[in-house]
């Protein structure tokens, strides 16, 4: 059992949240505390609960968020300042990072900016773009909170902000107000355990499982010993790679041996040669120890300390670091190890032991024998590592390229050693050490070979990287994938080495070749700055009623009790009695008959109360948001892996999941279509092909002067919400009736698909829905694949079923955003008007409809983008294919219809060599215009957006500067792109244009609210609070919302499309006023009485104080047959302009700077709407640079967690980040003339897309390459460094398509 399950399970502490089970979300991050006996002193660190094993932890205090503070009796200043700095929206990860601020307290109660960074490695949220989390916690340290005007070195917000408009507000909040954070009130550590800490050490223990024992040695000897008697056990410290195993990888050992008590293998000791590290010390204990020895040694001596530190900087996160042994690291064995290549690299020497005696051996290329295997016998264990000194003539380095920097596999890792004879350039021994390239770590030994005692300079340099080209080399089919770019690595990592030992060298004033000034950035090691920030909103006038907080940034009603862990989630809802727990059994076959089902084995497993299967559904097997061309559960045929088949219900969750994996499942395989390609050319398309024409395209095109054409494709996304899907189903026992608490966007949809399955009017179900750890559409329509099959079950049983799924599994059964691929036809004149336009888009909508029709509508309502091209013709096909069905994520097809938009007017600005801001500015829209689908623009800001945010963000000194810096560097380049958005507001399903409300007004003055609206972070209900006091005029904190659900509000639409404020808001603001007119005649006969006096006057009156409230959006209704009738209410605009900088040498970027300006009308919350718009960006950042799902050819998608998917980090927010809301700019077709924020800010991410695209431009200039090029999204660091081409790639040719099976394809 691990911590986690403990707390949650076994003490109800629900506050430490399950994210991922693999330590790579940091939701589950608690504080462990442990007395050193050999130290005397106390260390606190933070850990990831999910992979701490329960019976590590004897002697050792956990402190919980639950532990340091609550909502009634005390808030933790920690717990205070992440939630009235608005940096906690859904709340799910919030725990978590309260608990990684804590920890870092603990050890450092006034911490630098920079260690608070490092803190929150190894965390994630998906919400608030981390801007906000980092802002409350800057008030913690040296740099402190804002400077109040007296300027600050990396910039005052009061200089960057341009706010001299005296109703322009850029703080969202007050520091000044926060309790001041006082050490001595730390909970203190447990006396008692001091006490048995002093005492124990005298015997070993021993846990004994069902079917694990945990041996805990308390001296080497013993632990020699037991390695002796148990040849095959596992050695564990930090739990980091065998939790792993056992988790995802179905490992079992019967024997564990837990060493990390053991003197010696915690020891370090100094020798004159280096430093020696016992094998249990942990990663960030070597760290601290190897920053002191920097500090104090010689630096010719600290080559390789440096060259360690700089690969533990990225190493996982802090809470993997705190407790991974390097000896774990080394035995491990992995081949994209960040360290191994540094311990090859550098002759480290190891002590291996046994009972009999003990061996050094050279860490090098014979010590790892094969994948994952090393030259240890059986019986041996790895004592210590001695990590040598540098010499006076030894240059090392270390590099590590992984798709995002903090908490990161690597994609290759390298370590490179060169020793010259003394007062020379001559080599006299070089070692390059690879992780990555092969299924151990290795070292270029024949390319080492060549070069010795040779000059380093430019011979030695070709010699190398022609050598390298082909000795580094590796199969075209390599598990992983990226294999040109890998091999080119290797090159431009070397490359990088070269220049840096030739800088020192010309530093030591010896005759080394000369160094070009151009190339000196490509040395430099990356340094992350700490981010500035300015939130720029119109503040509200003065002299307002103080009931009206309509347009104030009121923080988040849950965020106090998200930030103290009492917020609660479908799954901390306490169990029930006689509960039980439900895991799928899916697919794992793409395409398949189905011969026969055996569930034998997991019935006779412990725990296993049923299985559950087709037959066992009392009603309909058919299901579906919009199409029933589903099934609850397949019978006969699945169509796609993660398909679900059935199910186990079991006693416990471990029970359920491990006889899960024992049923057996015999197929009849059929041929998969796995790629939008491969869907074309069978010809596999969902009906209708929906096309929007408008014009005549033929003259478009023989008017233009030019015509190009172009492709590109747009990668899909996970949602990661960081909640994972969630069901409790509790039959009533009479009727039929069922309750549900879901994690859903779609009570009702939920509410009438399980009554299908169960076969039962929707009347005996209810759903309801307190609030959801995140959502963005992935919880709108596939959280049914669940909860009608926990309903099932339920029904079947007629007990309790729970189901919550772990990320794996929710990951490769629920779908994402839809990939895209575009194809352009565009014509243009000299000037770069753009004047005929045919786009023809085609999406993977997977193996059934689901939302794809409607995706595939916005994305062709949104081909335009900003643009008005007066000759269009645009045209989507909805691919059906063998994927798990994609599915609306935030954005809705808009993203992808834009991005194509956004690629091809790049590509005429590139052919016709024009700056790409100004063919943007020629083609966008005025007032007035019309779209494609013959809609007028209206109450039109994009303009007014596009200029300030030129004039905000210093467009033309930027573009200056970024010219400059280009021609001054070689390897290096930067990029400069502004892009505009216009999004369309509204459900494109005309009937979902609605919502119901229900108030409550009870005789003490208290307000309940109901609305057809979920929580999922974005601060619905707060806004919701804030309308209906606005309308009754009553103080918010007498107003109160407890939830959603089927049976106070029928009939709701999703919360989704960006309408949920106008739609629910428009009701509440209905159901408020009805109250209000009843409640008018009590305010005019008592006009100096309170509010709780004409609520009780109109009881005792017999008046009724509750009310309904509905409202439709008006005006609404288009036609694709005819291409007329309103698709939209009204539009959100913004506009955001980007710098970024690229590598051209790794293919790594640095998000230099974003100036965001977004109308949202009269933003009625600025900290949420500024919120949504920082969130919509870093998520869109993700989608244009970052997140890549990984599928085989059979259609196995290969990243199902955060150790390979990976979504923006807290590194990644642009250095500097200022939004701005625009001023003035009421909407009079919403409520209180605010506007939707949720979805449009999303596509303003593609200006650093744009930016990357810019920056390669400039690189392939250098080349001699000029014009349009194809770069699909992501920009990841693969594809920019394979777009800069050089001489480097030129020496990687990529292997010809078709020639080999490739690990993974462009689904």
């Amino acid at each position: 059992m691990n911590l986690l399950v403990f707390l949650r399970r076994r003490l109800g502490l629900t506050g430490t949240k399950l994210g991922c089970a693999e330590g790579g979300c940091g939701a589950c991050t608690v504080m462990v505390s442990r007395y050193q006996t050999h130290t005397q002193q106390l260390n606190h660190y933070a850990v990831n609960a999910c992979l701490t094993p329960l019976c590590s932890l004897h002697l050792v205090a956990v402190t919980t968020v639950e532990g340091i503070g609550n909502v009634a009796q005390k808030l933790h200043p920690v717990q205070e300042r992440i939630a009235k700095a608005h940096g906690s929206q859904c709340g799910f990860c919030t725990p978590g990072i309260v608990m990684s601020m804590y920890a870092l307290l603990r050890n450092n109660p006034a911490p630098k900016m920079a260690d608070v960074e490092e803190a929150f490695q190894g965390n994630l949220c998906r919400c608030t773009g981390y801007r906000p989390i980092l802002e409350g916690f800057r008030t913690f340290t040296a740099e402190g909170g804002c400077c109040r005007g007296k300027g600050r070195d990396n910039g005052c917000c009061v200089a960057n902000s341009g706010a001299a408009d005296v109703d322009e507000a850029s703080s969202l909040f007050d520091a000044a107000n926060f309790r001041p954070l006082d050490p001595t009130q730390e909970v203190i550590f447990p006396p008692e355990l001091v006490s048995l800490s002093k005492g124990q050490r005298s015997h070993s223990l021993r846990f004994h499982g069902a079917r694990v024992t945990w041996m805990q040695p308390t001296s080497l000897d013993e632990f020699l010993q037991m390695k002796w008697e148990h040849p095959d056990a596992r050695v564990v410290v930090g739990n980091t790679e065998v939790g792993i195993e056992v988790k995802f990888k179905n490992m079992l050992y019967p024997v564990i041996l837990a060493p990390a008590f053991i003197p010696e293998l915690s020891a370090i000791t100094h020798t004159e040669d280096g430093i020696v590290f016992g094998a249990a010390c942990t990663l960030s204990h070597m760290g601290a120890v190897l920053r002191e020895a920097v500090a104090t040694l010689p630096p010719h001596q600290t080559e390789v300390f440096l060259a360690v530190l700089e690969q533990l900087r990225w190493f996982a996160g802090q809470q993997i670091r705190n407790v991974a042994a390097v000896g774990g690291n080394i035995m491990t064995a992995s081949p994209i190890s960040d360290l191994n290549p540094v311990f090859m690299a550098a002759s480290c020497k190891l002590t291996l032991r046994d009972k009999d005696g003990s061996r050094v051996v050279q860490m090098d290329d014979t010590f790892f024998t094969s994948y994952r295997k090393t030259i240890l016998r059986p019986q041996e264990i790895l004592l210590s590592i001695e990590i040598p000194c540098s010499q006076q003539n030894q240059f090392v380095s270390a590099f590590k390229q992984s798709p995002r920097r903090e908490d990161d596999i690597s994609i290759v890792t390298a370590a490179m050693s060169v020793t010259f004879i003394p007062n020379t350039s001559v080599v006299e021994d070089l070692r390059l050490s690879y992780g990555g390239i092969a299924a151990t770590t290795v070292l270029a030994k024949k390319t080492a070979s060549k070069v010795l005692g040779r000059s380093w300079g430019e011979e030695l340099l070709q010699e190398v990287c022609t050598s390298l080209a082909e000795e580094m080399t590796l199969d075209p089919s390599a598990p992983g994938g990226m294999v040109t770019y890998r091999r080119t690595l290797t090159l431009s990592l070397f490359y990088k080495f070269y220049l840096m030992v030739l800088l020192k060298l010309q530093r030591q004033g010896l005759n080394a070749a000369p160094l070009r000034s151009d190339c000196l950035s490509a040395t430099e090691i990356y340094r992350p700055e700490i981010p500035s920030s300015t939130q720029i909103y119109q503040a509200v006038p003065e002299g307002r009623s103080q009931n009206d907080v309509v347009g104030l940034p009121v923080m988040h009603l849950s965020a106090l009790k998200q930030a103290t862990g009492e917020a609660v989630y479908c799954d901390d809802i306490p169990l029930y009695e006689n509960e039980l727990y439900l895991a799928l059994v899916t697919s794992s076959k793409a395409h398949a008959c189905i011969l026969s089902i055996d569930p034998s084995a997991a019935e006779a497993l412990p725990g296993v109360v049923c299985c559950v299967f087709a037959e066992d559904i009392p009603g309909s097997n058919a299901t579906g948001p919009i199409e029933y061309d589903e099934t609850v559960l397949a019978a006969s045929q699945v169509t796609c892996v993660g398909h679900i088949i059935g199910a186990v219900v079991a006693d416990t969750q471990l029970h359920a999941q491990r006889a899960a994996k024992a049923i057996r499942v015999e197929y009849e395989e059929l041929q998969p279509i796995v790629t939008v390609q491969e869907a074309i050319a069978a010809r596999s398309f969902y009906q209708p092909i929906r096309t929007i024409q408008k014009g005549d395209l033929e003259a478009g095109f023989k008017q233009a002067d030019h015509i190009l054409e172009g492709e590109m494709h747009i990668g899909g996304q996970e949602h990661f919400y960081l909640e994972t899907n969630a069901t409790l189903a509790v039959p009533r026992g009479e009727d039929g009736e069922m309750e549900l608490f879901v994690s859903t966007q779609s009570a009702s949809k939920t509410q009438s698909l399980v009554a299908k399955a169960l076969g039962v009017p929707a009347n005996r179900v209810v759903v309801r829905v307190k609030r959801m750890g995140g959502g963005f559409g992935g919880k709108e329509s596939r959280t049914t694949i669940l909860s009608t099959v926990v309903a099932v079950a339920a029904n079947k049983l007629k007990r309790p079923v729970r189901c919550m799924l772990d990320r794996d599994e929710d990951m490769l059964t629920t779908g994402g955003r839809h990939p895209f691929y575009g194809k352009y036809k565009v014509g243009y004149l000299d000037s770069g008007k753009v004047v005929a336009l045919e786009v023809s888009y085609y999406s993977n909508a997977g193996n059934s409809m689901d939302l794809s029709m409607s995706v595939m509508e916005r994305a062709l309502f949104h081909m335009d983008n900003s643009y008005r091209v007066a000759n269009v013709c645009g045209r989507g096909y909805v691919c059906r294919t063998n994927l798990p069905s994609n599915t609306a994520f935030r954005g809705f097809g808009g993203p992808q219809g834009m991005m194509v938009a956004e690629n091809w007017i790049t590509d005429v600005a590139h052919s016709l060599r024009m700056p790409p801001d100004q063919v943007r500015r020629i083609n966008l829209y005025e007032k007035g215009d019309w779209t494609p689908y013959n809609q007028i623009l209206d109450q039109f800001t994009l303009d007014r957006c596009w200029d300030e945010c030129l004039e905000r963000s210093g467009y033309q000194r930027r573009r200056a500067a970024v010219e400059l810096y280009n021609r001054q560097n070689r390897w290096t380049k930067r990029g400069l792109a502004i892009v505009p958005t216009k999004f369309g507001i509204s459900f494109t399903a005309l009937f979902l244009n609605q919502a119901g409300a229900l108030v409550h007004i009870y005789t003490d003055g208290s307000v309940l609210l109901t609305h057809g609206g979920t929580e999922m972070g974005q601060g619905l209900h707060t806004k919701m609070v804030q309308v209906a006091s606005k309308v009754l005029g009553v103080a918010s904190s007498k107003i109160h919302i407890s939830e959603t659900s089927t049976s106070t509000v029928p009939n709701t639409s999703p919360t989704a499309a960006s309408a949920s404020s106008d739609l629910n808001g428009a009701a509440v603001q209905n159901a408020c006023q009805v109250l209000r007119e009843r409640l008018e005649p009590y305010r005019t006969k008592n006009p100096k009485g309170s509010w709780e006096d004409w609520v009780k006057a109109a009881y005792f009156d017999r008046v009724n104080l509750s009310a309904n409230g509905f409202y439709k959006t008006p005006d609404l209704g288009y036609d694709f047959e005819s291409n007329c009738g309103r698709v939209f209410n009204y539009f959100s605009y913004g506009a955001a302009c980007s710098e970024v900088e690229i590598d051209c040498l790794t293919g790594a970027h640095k998000n230099l700077s974003t100036t965001i300006v977004m109308d949202v009308g009269h933003s009625l919350n600025p900290a949420i709407d500024i919120g949504q718009v920082e969130g919509a960006f870093m998520q869109g950042l993700g989608l244009f640079t970052l997140e890549e799902l990984h599928y085989s050819p059979r259609g196995v998608l290969l990243t199902r967690g955060p150790g390979s998917y990976k979504i923006p980090a807290f590194g990644d927010i642009p250095t500097q980040l200022t939004v701005s809301l625009l001023r003035d700019a009421p909407n009079d077709k919403a409520i209180f003339a605010s506007k939707a924020v949720g979805e449009p800010p999303l596509f303003l991410a593609s200006s650093v897309f744009f930016a990357i695209k810019e920056a390669i431009s400039a690189a392939r200039a250098e080349s001699g390459i000029s014009g349009p090029f194809r770069l699909d999204s992501p920009a990841s660091a693969e594809r920019i460094r394979n777009a800069c081409s050089d001489q480097f790639t030129k020496l990687c040719p990529p292997a010809e398509p078709g020639s080999f099976t490739p690990w993974s394809v462009q689904v």
